[in-house]
């Protein structure tokens, strides 16, 4: 039963145009409030059920980082812009199967990628769910795909950057590879984020270590040399090839299937195993050509164990099978990454494209 104490502590009913107030929905909405039985949101989210309720949900670790923290100022316009008044940023780590990730055939590889990023979607979906139940405004944006392709190329697409947030967070360090490397779980993870329009009762600290060893072994992997020994990283080539099936490589397919004269000069530009790779892209999720990166990496105190106890053994069974393999590489014209395969991979077919990074010359008018 309400007290008179408590109907005192009630806001007023809102000043509302008469036809508004006489809605049955307005009606019952303000009765509640009357009555007291709508309740408040606490001000500040307590960090011990704000946890227990991303591992409930699915997430193998999590952490929150306030927005204004120093290593977040090239979010915060970004966040504030998907979700006003944003105050917290909430950081969730999800597993992946390593020798899924490890193995020369894609497939295997891929489906590990998409369903792990399911699983964080649908993880951080259910998080935010919960904070909009407990009465906080909170969103949480993609793990991958889908982006805002209407920015591409000219802004980016992603409207937050997990890594950064991951980090900022304390849930890892970002590797040699661009990666983020978990200190227990390694560089074989998805990261999700939520935000949210409160503070949080506790923020994760940064780690004050790399889990990276500097074992160099993605820089042995990537087969278009995208990862230099001094840190070092060529976008262009790890996009160029690894996202072949992705937006700029799609675009370049598009492009050769309309300069293409009929099915012939089709087929003598496209092989039958691209054109149905790239189909297998488009009604499935798209599949990386590479990640090897990734597959090589022994950081993470759950991972490190097999590579300390025998180097050589490690190296014999996660990197030598993704170099030996038989595969094409896409590269850029003249572009570092194409004289780098083909001196450091004879073996594997070296196929320039222009990656869709700019617009094909014009041709001369027609008469």
């Amino acid at each position: 039963m309400t007290t008179a104490r408590d109907a005192e502590r009630q806001p007023p009913d809102p000043k509302l145009p008469a036809k508004l107030a006489a809605h049955p929905s307005v009606q019952a909405v303000l009765a509640r409030r009357r009555a007291g039985d709508v309740a408040s949101a606490p001000a500040v989210i307590d960090a011990a059920w704000l946890r227990e309720l991303c591992l409930a949900a699915g997430a193998d670790d999590a952490a929150a980082v306030r927005l204004d923290h120093p290593g977040l100022a090239g979010e915060r316009e970004h966040a504030l812009a998907a979700l006003p008044g944003t105050r917290t940023l909430i950081a969730m780590v999800f597993r992946m199967n390593r020798d899924n990730c490890r193995s020369p055939a894609r497939s295997v590889a891929n489906q590990e990628f998409h369903q792990t990023d399911e699983q964080a979607n649908h993880a951080a979906r259910s998080v935010t769910r919960a904070l909009q139940d407990a009465g906080y405004r909170a969103l949480n944006p993609s793990v991958g795909f889908p982006q805002e392709m209407d920015r591409y190329p000219s802004e980016r697409i992603w409207v937050v950057a997990h890594k950064t947030v991951a980090v900022a967070a304390g849930l890892g360090v970002m590797g040699l590879h661009r990666n983020v490397i978990h200190p227990k779980f390694g560089n074989f993870v998805l990261l999700a984020t939520v935000l949210v329009d409160a503070p949080v009762s506790e923020y994760g600290q940064a780690l004050d270590y790399n889990p990276c060893i500097d074992c160099k072994l993605c820089v042995a992997a990537c087969p278009v040399g995208a990862i230099s020994k001094d840190g070092d990283f060529d976008f262009f080539a790890c996009t160029t090839h690894n996202y072949r099936e992705f937006m700029s490589g799609f675009t370049d397919w598009a492009q050769t299937v309309a300069d293409s004269q009929d099915a012939a000069d089709y087929r003598s530009r496209i092989t039958d195993s691209e054109s149905a790779s790239m189909w297998q892209s488009l009604t499935s999720p798209p599949g990386y050509k590479s990640g090897y990166c990734m597959a090589v990496c022994p950081g993470g105190e759950d991972v490190l164990g097999p590579y300390l106890e025998d180097r050589k053994a490690f190296m014999d069974t996660v990197l030598r099978p993704l170099q030996d393999k038989e595969e094409t590489l896409y590269v850029l014209p003249g572009s570092h990454a194409q004289e780098y395969a083909q001196r450091r991979f004879p073996h594997k077919p070296v196929k320039e494209v222009t990656g869709g990074w700019q617009p094909p010359a014009k041709g001369p008018a027609a008469s």
